[in-house]
C-alpha cells in the first residue's frame, strides 16, 4: 500500500460475477482481472515480448511482480506509442459506432482501417510491412500521414500489378474509316516494371470506348487530349483524329466520329509527327462490363473531431462513389476475388468478393496520384 505506483496498491486479481457466460454458461463465477490475466496468459503461451501501448507503462511493475511471485516463465513487456493515421480513426469504440450506425457496410468495408477492410481494398502485406518499417517505433503519440501509407501501396503494386485498360465513364468512339467487321489483336505490355510478366493481346475494332473526361468540345488551353480536329494516340494502337461530334436532343454528346491513320499501328508515326496525349480505350464488342467502387478517405479532416469534438461530424459524404457501367478489356474475364490490377491512367484496383460470373466488381485501392512524393520533394 506504500507503493508510489497506484497499480501496486492491493491489486485485484479476480472478480466474482453472478452472470451467465456466453461460452461457459454458469460453470464459472470467478474471472481474472486484466492485469493478472495479461502476464499469466503471456507466460503460458511462451510470449517473448509483450508489446503494449503507452498507457500500460505504469502497469509493468505489476506485470513483473505477479510473474516473479508465481515463479513462472517471465516474458518482457515493452510499451510504444499508439499509431494514429490521418483521415481515419483507429479506436475500436469509434469504429463500432461506424458499423452499428450504418456509416459503413461492416467491419470489412474497404474504408475501414481493419485487417479485413484493408485486405478487401487490395492492400498487400508487403506494403503494410514496408509502411511499418518506415514509421518505426516511437515513445510519443503522433499522427502519421495517410499519404505515406498510400505511397507504400503504390510502390509495391507498381512492381507486381498486372496492367489492363478500363474505361470508367465511357464515351463511344466510331472510327469511320476502319473496316466495320474487322478485329485486330494488338500486343500490350503486362507490366513495364517486370519484363518477365510478358505481353497480352487486346482486341481493336471500329467501335471503342474512351474516357468521357478525355474529350472536350471546346478545350481550354492546357487541355491536350481529344477535341474536334485534334489528333491523339490510342495506347498500343493508332493515331485518331476527331472529325464529328454526335449529340442527342438535349445537346449531350453521345458519340464521337474519328478517323484513324493505318500507318501509325503500335502508336508511332512514320513521318515523325507528334501528338501530345495518349488515351486508354477498350473495344466495344469485346469489353467486359463491370461495377467499380471508388473509395476515398472516410473523413474530410486529418484528425476527425479535432475541431468539433464529434468525430462523426467530419465523415466524408463522398468517401464512396459507385460506377455501375464501366468497361474493362477482356483479359480480366477470369479474374477472381483478391486479384489486383493497375487500370492504366486510373489507379490500382482489386476484385471484390461481391463479384459474380455475371458481373465483376472492382474496388479502387489507391489512385495513381502520388501526394507523398510531392510532400517529400517539398521537404527537400
Amino acid at each position: 500500500m506504500k507503493s508510489g505506483n497506484i497499480n501496486m496498491r492491493d491489486p485485484v486479481m479476480f472478480r466474482i460475477l453472478h452472470a451467465e457466460h456466453h461460452r461457459t454458461g454458469n460453470k464459472w463465477r470467478i474471472y481474472p482481472m486484466y492485469d493478472y490475466a495479461h502476464c499469466v496468459s503471456d507466460s503460458i503461451e511462451g510470449i517473448t515480448h509483450s508489446i503494449c501501448t503507452l498507457e500500460f507503462e505504469d502497469h509493468r511493475p505489476l506485470y513483473d511482480w505477479f510473474l516473479n511471485e508465481l515463479g513462472v516463465y517471465h516474458p518482457q513487456q515493452i510499451e510504444f506509442a499508439r499509431l494514429n493515421l490521418s483521415y481515419t480513426v483507429l479506436s475500436k469504440r469509434k469504429l463500432i459506432q461506424l458499423v452499428q450506425e450504418g456509416h459503413v457496410t461492416g467491419w470489412d468495408d474497404p474504408r475501414m482501417p481493419t485487417i479485413s477492410g484493408i485486405r478487401r481494398r487490395g492492400y498487400t502485406p508487403e506494403a503494410i510491412r514496408n509502411f511499418c518499417e518506415r514509421i518505426g517505433v516511437a515513445k510519443r503519440d503522433s499522427t502519421v500521414d495517410m499519404a505515406l501509407l498510400e505511397y507504400c501501396i503504390r510502390e509495391d503494386l507498381n512492381k507486381k500489378a498486372q496492367r489492363v485498360m478500363a474505361v470508367l465513364r465511357p464515351l463511344k468512339v466510331v472510327i469511320i474509316n476502319y473496316p466495320e467487321n474487322q478485329v485486330e489483336e494488338l500486343d500490350a505490355i503486362n507490366n513495364p516494371e517486370d519484363p518477365e510478366m510478358g505481353t497480352r493481346k487486346i482486341p481493336f475494332s471500329q467501335e471503342l470506348y474512351i474516357e468521357r473526361d478525355d474529350f472536350r468540345e471546346d478545350p481550354p488551353k492546357e487541355f491536350f487530349r481529344l477535341a474536334p480536329g485534334r489528333e491523339v494516340r490510342l495506347r498500343y494502337a493508332y493515331y485518331i483524329k476527331c472529325v464529328d461530334v454526335v449529340k442527342d436532343k438535349n445537346g449531350e454528346i453521345t458519340e464521337l466520329h474519328c478517323a484513324y491513320d493505318p500507318a501509325t499501328r503500335g502508336g508511332d508515326s512514320p513521318d515523325k509527327r507528334k501528338v501530345k496525349a495518349t488515351l486508354h480505350w477498350v473495344s466495344v464488342s469485346r469489353a467486359i462490363e463491370a461495377e467499380v467502387r471508388l473509395y476515398d478517405h472516410l473523413f474530410t479532416k486529418p484528425v476527425p473531431g479535432e475541431e468539433t469534438g464529434d468525430f462523426k461530424a467530419d465523415l466524408n459524404p463522398k468517401s464512396l462513389e459507385v460506377l455501375k457501367q464501366c468497361f474493362v478489356e477482356p483479359f480480366v474475364s477470369n479474374a477472381k476475388a483478391g486479384d489486383r490490377f493497375q487500370f492504366e491512367r486510373q489507379g490500382y484496383f482489386c476484385v471484390d468478393p461481391d463479384s459474380s460470373d455475371k458481373k465483376l466488381v472492382f474496388n479502387r485501392t489507391v489512385t495513381l496520384k502520388d501526394t507523398w512524393a510531392k510532400i517529400e520533394k517539398a521537404k527537400k
